[in-house]
């Protein structure tokens, strides 16, 4: 099993020199990743998700340029509240910059509000999604690259830098438009599901997408500073019965130095360090 490590995005922990000291710290350890989540806009009065939290674009950038190998993913990026044409220039710049490290979990999002405010139909999410991943893999791949659809339509046109790899697409979302989005589209799914969901989803999952590079994604919840190490072991054996490959730790911590003492805890229990 592979291992990421959520980004200090939010909270106190939330500044430029803690973005870039934690994915310096992961990449040291040898994890795998650093990830970043997305909201735009919090409808007033909401308890969670946080108001306050950088641009996960920007972040995954600020990372890139502080280290030199760990990978860098979106946990997820809710596509219909971005332009797609937009979208793909910024992901093939950040690429071209960080050296081709980027896996992008994309999903639909939730949060009715947010789209309001981004000026999206909360009602097309879904098939705004959908198009989306096509517009992105064909601003990738293609030159020149022409698309007819829903919402996007242009002729020919010329978009450098491309990445200089395939992107890895991994589909978010537990639900069922989320699982055969996931099936027809992706090259992985990335969760934040449960034990008791997880084990169906994943079933389903590798049914239907059984080759060993589409992969299998979920987000932690994490205290390295209070779990134990049965409760840590019972944990990673949970996720890797239900099929996992890959988890991204969340650490639970608010400052800077309980932050990385904490990822030095997973290190260590996962035999990283």
């Amino acid at each position: 099993m592979r291992f990421g490590v959520h980004l200090p995005q939010t909270g106190r922990a939330a500044t430029a020199a803690n973005l870039a000291r934690c994915a310096q710290q992961a990449e040291a350890l040898g994890f795998t990743d650093v990830w970043v989540s997305d909201h735009v806009a919090v409808p007033d009065g909401m308890k969670y998700p946080p108001a306050f939290i950088i641009d996960p674009v920007l972040a995954l950038t600020w990372a890139g340029a502080a280290t030199t190998t760990v990978g860098l993913g979106t946990t997820v990026l809710i596509l219909p509240y971005r332009q797609p044409v937009v979208l793909a220039k910024q992901l093939s710049s950040l690429c071209f910059l960080a050296g081709d490290r980027l896996i992008l979990g994309a999903g639909a999002g939730w949060l009715a509000g947010e789209f309001t405010a981004a000026g999206v139909p909360f009602a097309e999410r879904e098939r705004r999604t959908d198009e989306s991943i096509d517009v992105l893999r064909a601003c990738f791949s293609q030159r020149p690259v022409t698309f007819e659809g829903e919402y996007a339509s242009f002729p020919p046109v010329v978009m450098l830098p491309q990445p200089g790899a395939p992107v890895p697409i991994w589909i978010g979302g537990a639900g069922p438009t989320a699982v055969r989005r996931a099936i027809a589209k992706g090259d992985g799914w990335h969760g934040y599901t449960a034990v008791e969901t997880l084990r169906g989803v994943a079933a389903e999952l590798r049914r239907e997408r059984p080759e060993p590079e589409f992969v299998l994604s979920n987000r932690v919840d994490w205290d390295g500073l209070r779990m134990s190490s049965d409760e840590l072991a019972r944990a990673l054996d949970d996720q890797r019965s239900a099929g996992m490959q890959h988890l991204v730790a969340v650490p639970a911590q608010s400052t800077l130095d309980d932050w990385l003492k904490s990822v030095e805890q997973l290190a260590h229990a996962v035999g990283l360090q």
